[in-house]
This record gives structure tokens, sequence and C-alpha cells, in this order.
């Protein structure tokens, strides 16, 4: 049997279920809504997956809470005068039209200069400002390998950037590859460091087992610290494509 889907309701929430080949349970709330998903495996009996999601009704409602309060940008137009966000720090957008080619460059420690041909249109400089980002993310790559390698004492084979939706990174066990989303080229430094450690740790640990944990807290003791303030960042007004 292949993966089945379904929808759930319990008390005023709705839930996505998706029955496939594993062997646990998991319960996942997820940004920037509070969207509640279910994995459960093959031929897991209704009842089994309700009772399992009003035992973590009240765990629920403060994740989405949680969501529900974090600050979110309104909707980008990629005009002069707008907000964006670099590392965990504040700029101002300023667009220059003019010449062939375009750029983005960070000028007086508070401006982002975004250089695009004349009559760009708004895909177009969102398009050169999220490659920018894209390159920022993939530079920062080798050191955090040449620093926690040695410390997780696994090296994943590959580590790639795209947009997500649900999720700030993942990685396949057997090919040891790790997948980080875009979205943090404008998170603090801090908490691209936890999510690729958080990752590299996945490949020790495919879920978030009390081994799991305890490995996190050896190699990142205050990782907790840095998973709150991921957590409490600025949410993109758009959903995530990952």
């Amino acid at each position: 049997m292949s993966t089945t889907r379904a929808c759930m309701r319990v008390r005023d929430i709705n839930i996505d279920i998706v029955r496939k080949h594993i062997k646990n349970l998991h319960l996942a709330v997820y940004p920037p809504d509070g969207r509640v998903r279910v994995a459960a495996p093959l031929g897991t009996k209704e009842d089994v997956i309700r009772l399992a999601i009003i035992s973590k009704l009240t765990w629920i409602r403060q994740r989405q809470a949680s969501f529900a309060s974090q600050v979110r940008q309104s909707e980008r137009e990629y005009i002069t005068g707008e907000s964006h966000y670099v590392a965990g720090k504040r700029y101002l957008l300023d667009v220059v039209e003019g010449g062939r080619k375009s750029s983005v460059h960070i000028s007086n420690n508070r401006t982002l200069e975004l250089r695009v041909p004349v009559s760009s249109g708004l895909d177009k400089r969102r398009d050169v400002l999220q490659q920018w980002y894209r390159r920022r993310l993939y530079e920062q790559i080798p050191a955090l390998n040449e620093k926690w390698t040695p410390v997780v004492g696994v090296e994943p084979s590959q580590v790639r950037i795209r947009k997500m939706k649900t999720r700030w990174g993942s990685c396949s066990m057997p090919a040891r590859r790790i997948w980080l989303n875009l979205e943090l080229s404008k998170k603090p430094f801090e908490c691209l460091e936890y999510i690729f450690v958080h990752e590299m740790v996945h490949l020790l640990e495919r879920h978030h087992t009390p081994r799991f944990r305890a490995l996190m807290d050896e190699f990142m003791p205050q990782w907790q610290l840095r998973r709150d303030l991921l957590n409490q960042s600025p949410l993109a007004y758009e959903h995530w494509d990952y």
C-alpha cells in the first residue's frame, strides 16, 4: 500500500493525516499559520490517531499561539524605503535603476542597495535579491562544515539551499545530504548555525528522540536559546516553498 492522506477535525483544529511506511506516529505544528500534521504508520486506526492528538492538544494550542504572536513582515513590494533583513539585522532597501547588470550591496551598515535595469518589475527585483541571499548562505557553508564536522563526528556529503514551506532544514540519512531554508539568510547567524547542527545530528538520529536531544545537548549545550531566537524572529509574509 502506498502513502495515503486524509483530514481529521479534533475539537476546533483541522489535522492533516499522512499514513506511510514508518514505525512510529509523529505529530508536528508548522509555521507560519500553525498547520497541524500527523504522520502515522500504514494501518494505524483513526481512534489511535485521535487519542494521540487529544493527548497533545495543550501543546498544539501553545505552538499555534506562538506562531500567531510572531511579528510578520508586510507583503514585500521591493521598493525604496522598504525593510529587509540580512543575518538578523534590518536594512532599508534602496532601489537604483540603470545599467545592464543587477547587483545587491550593503552600504553605510544600514542600507541594502538593489541595482536593476530600468523598468525592472517586482519579479525581477525579488529574483535578484533572492539569488543574492542564496549566494551569501552558500558562502557560509564551508566554515560551518569545518567547525562542526569534528564536533558532531559526521560530515554531510552535500549541503543545498532551497525555499521551504514548513521547515527550516531537512536531511537525507542515506545520502547524507542536508537542505537549508533560504529564509535562514535573513536570520541571525546563531539561528543558521543551530539549524545546521540540528540537521547534522539527524544524520546520526533520524527522529527527535531522547537520544537526539542528548546529542544536541552535548554538541551545542544552549541550542534551545538559539531555537527560541529563531522562533521569535519575524516571519516572511509569503508562505515558504519548503
